[in-house]
C-alpha cells in the first residue's frame, strides 16, 4: 500500500512529550491519528508507539486501557510496529525499574539500571546506533540508520548488549555508554523499535522515522552473525545547549533577554527597559538550524494574573516543537499553581504534564527545589523518616515521567570565609581566587527568586538532596560569573560534578570558543550552555563546535 494512503496510528498511553512525534510526523508530509479505544487497533495499517518515562507507569497504562491483547494481536498480524524508548523496553520480559510488572515478552532480555558508579546516570545525551549484523545483505526495506550519525538517548534503564542467546535474531544496532554495551534499536521481522529518540534527533532520527512510514520494514527470516560486546564503540559527544531566558516587556510582549548578574534591564541612560533580544521561537529554531544540541526556555516572568492554561510559555512549546527536532527544556513556574479565579488548582505534576504535551521534554525546577533540599535536610535532623515522602514535585514528577525529565536550576553564589569553623556547617573550598578581604575560603550560598534572596542552604546540600528525590540532571548556574564573558566557574562545577552522579549542566560566564574546551578537560562536565554570546553572535554555536572537535572532544557536528 503506497504511505500517502496508509493509516498510520500512535499508541499513546499517556505519556510525556509526544507532541513532538506527532509533529515530525507531520513535517514528513503524513497525518497520524490517536488509537483511543482497543478497536482502532483492527484499524490501524502501522502504530507508532512511544513511551516516556516509567517502566511500570506504562505497562499499566496500557493494562488499564485494555490495550495489552489488542498489541500483541496487532504484532503477530504482521503489521509494522515501531516503538521509541519505554516503546522498545515493554516489548522484553521486563525491566528492574519495576520489578513487579512483567513487559510483554515479544523479545528475550530485561531492562538494568545504569551503574552509577563509574558514570554519571540518567545517559543523556547525542550518541552512535552501531549496526550489530556482520557482513548482512540488507534489502533497501532497511531502517535508516548510519553508524556515522548520531542520536539523542534519554534513559536510566537499558537492556544489556551481550551478542548472546536470542539477540543475534532481534539487535539491529547497539550503543556504549561507559563501560556498558547496550541495544539500541531491535528488528524483528514487522517490528522495528528504537531506545533513542528519532524525534528529538535532528535530521539523521528523521531519517529513521521516515523509513518505517515509507516502507515495510520486514527483516529477512535468517540467523544473522552479530558484534561482540567488546567491539561496540564510546561514541557519546558532550552536548552544546542554547539557552533562552524569556519574559514579558513592558509593553507586554514575550521577549528574550539576557542578564549581567541576574539584572535584566539596560541601564537608565539607555532607558530603563527589559533588554530585547529577539523573540523566542525564532530565535530556538535558529539556534536548532545553527546546530544546538538542546535548547533550554527559562521563564522569568510569572504570569500570575492568568488561568495557567493561557500561559504564553505554553504556546511557545506549541510552535517551538513544529519544527525543531532536538530535545526542549522549560523551566520557571514549574510548582504548585492555583488560577487567579482560585476554582482550579494544579498540582505540580500537572503543570510538567502540560508543559510535556505542549512540546518539552524536560522540565527545570529552580526555588521550589531549594524549599525542598531545605525541608529534606530538616527531616533528617528531626530524625523524619522516611526522608522522602513523596509529596515534593521533583519526587512526583520523576515518578510519572521518569528522573530523565526533572532537572533542578541552580543560581548559587559565593561567601567568602577565613575558614571551615566560620561556614556554619556548610562546604567549603579553597580557592584560587580569594575574596575582597584576601579570603582564601567560600562556600556556594544557593538563591531563590531569581536570585534576589540568598538561604541558608549551600550548593551541594541542594544537588545531593535533589539527586536523592530523584533529580535526573543539574542546570548548575553561577551568579557571579554570569554576564562576565571571563569563563566558567570551574571549582564550582568541579565540586558538585564531584557530589552527585547525575549529569552536570555547565552554566554562567562563557565568552569565548575556549572557555567550553577548558570547562569540558578541568571538570569532564556533561554539557556546555551558553546564552548572550549565542544571542548577540559574538560566538556562534557552529565555532564552539568546531573548537571542541580540534580538541578532540566528541561533538556532534
Amino acid at each position: 500500500m503506497p504511505s500517502s494512503q496508509q493509516k498510520l496510528y500512535l499508541l499513546d498511553y499517556g505519556a510525556g512529550n509526544v507532541r513532538s512525534l506527532l509533529n515530525a510526523v507531520e513535517h514528513l508530509g503524513y497525518s497520524i491519528k490517536h488509537i483511543d479505544t482497543a478497536s482502532d487497533f483492527d484499524q490501524a495499517d502501522k502504530i507508532i508507539f512511544p513511551g516516556v518515562g516509567a517502566f511500570g507507569y506504562a505497562m499499566q497504562a496500557l493494562r488499564e486501557k485494555g490495550f495489552i491483547e489488542p498489541l500483541k494481536n496487532f504484532i503477530a498480524s504482521g503489521r509494522p510496529l515501531m516503538g521509541i524508548c519505554v516503546g522498545m523496553q515493554v516489548l522484553f520480559d521486563g525491566s528492574d525499574e519495576s520489578p513487579t510488572e512483567p513487559g510483554l515478552g515479544i523479545f528475550e532480555g530485561q531492562a538494568r539500571l545504569f551503574d552509577s558508579t563509574t558514570k554519571t546516570v540518567p545517559h543523556i545525551g547525542w550518541n552512535a546506533a552501531q549496526n550489530a549484523l556482520v557482513d548482512q545483505q540488507l534489502t533497501s526495506r532497511a531502517p535508516d540508520l548510519s553508524n556515522d550519525r548520531r542520536y539523542y538517548f534519554v534513559h536510566s534503564y537499558a537492556v544489556p548488549y551481550t551478542s548472546k542467546g536470542r539477540q543475534s535474531e532481534f539487535v539491529y544496532t547497539a550503543t556504549r555508554y561507559g563501560d556498558e554495551a547496550i541495544v539500541s534499536s531491535i528488528w524483528q521481522n514487522n517490528v522495528f523499535a528504537t531506545q533513542f529518540h528519532p524525534e528529538k534527533s535532528g535530521a539523521a532520527g528523521l531519517a529513521a522515522l521516515k523509513s518505517f512510514i515509507e516502507q515495510d520494514l520486514v527483516r529477512p527470516q535468517t540467523q544473522s552473525k552479530i558484534i561482540t560486546s567488546e567491539d561496540v564503540r564510546q561514541e557519546l559527544t558532550k552536548r552544546v545547549i542554547a539557552c533562552l531566558d524569556v519574559r514579558a516587556n513592558d509593553q507586554g510582549d514575550l521577549v528574550v533577554t539576557k542578564g549581567d548578574q541576574y539584572d535584566v534591564r539596560e541601564s537608565a541612560e539607555q532607558g530603563g527597559d527589559v533588554r530585547n533580544l529577539g523573540k523566542p521561537v525564532e530565535l530556538a529554531k535558529r539556534y536548532f538550524d545553527e546546530g544546538a544540541d538542546e535548547i533550554a526556555f527559562l521563564n522569568i516572568t510569572s504570569f500570575r494574573n492568568m488561568p495557567f492554561k493561557d500561559t504564553p510559555m505554553l504556546e511557545v512549546l506549541r510552535q517551538a516543537s513544529r519544527s525543531i527536532f532536538v530535545p526542549l527544556t522549560i523551566g520557571g513556574g514549574v510548582r504548585d499553581i492555583a488560577d487567579p479565579d482560585g476554582e482550579h488548582k494544579w498540582p505540580a505534576v500537572q503543570v510538567a504534564g502540560e508543559y510535556f504535551r505542549s512540546g518539552a521534554d524536560k522540565v527545570s525546577i529552580g526555588s521550589d527545589a531549594v524549599y525542598a533540599a531545605e525541608r529534606y535536610w530538616q527531616r533528617k535532623v528531626d530524625g523524619i523518616k522516611p526522608l522522602l515522602d513523596g509529596t515534593t514535585a521533583i519526587e512526583q514528577i520523576a515518578e510519572r515521567y521518569g528522573n530523565q525529565a526533572v532537572v533542578i536550576s541552580v543560581d548559587p553564589r559565593r561567601v567568602y570565609v577565613d575558614g571551615n569553623d566560620k561556614a556554619n556547617g556548610h562546604n567549603v573550598i579553597e580557592t584560587a581566587f580569594p575574596g575582597p578581604n584576601g579570603e582564601k575560603y567560600c562556600w556556594y550560598q544557593c538563591t531563590v527568586k531569581g536570585g534576589r534572596e540568598g538561604r541558608n542552604l549551600d550548593v551541594i546540600q541542594l544537588v545531593t538532596a535533589c539527586q536523592a528525590m530523584g533529580a535526573g540532571e543539574v542546570l548548575l548556574n553561577c551568579m557571579d560569573k554570569d554576564g562576565t564573558n571571563s569563563g566558567y566557574d570551574i571549582e564550582l562545577i568541579s565540586s558538585v560534578k564531584a557530589a552527585v552522579n547525575i549529569p552536570v549542566i555547565a552554566s554562567s560566564g562563557a565568552g569565548k570558543v575556549e572557555h567550553f574546551s577548558e570547562v569540558i578537560e578541568k571538570t569532564n562536565v556533561d554539557a556546555v550552555l551558553a546564552a548572550g554570546i549565542f544571542h548577540r553572535r559574538e560566538v556562534p554555536i557552529s565555532a564552539v563546535k568546531d573548537h571542541m572537535s580540534q580538541q578532540d572532544i566528541p561533538t556532534r557536528l
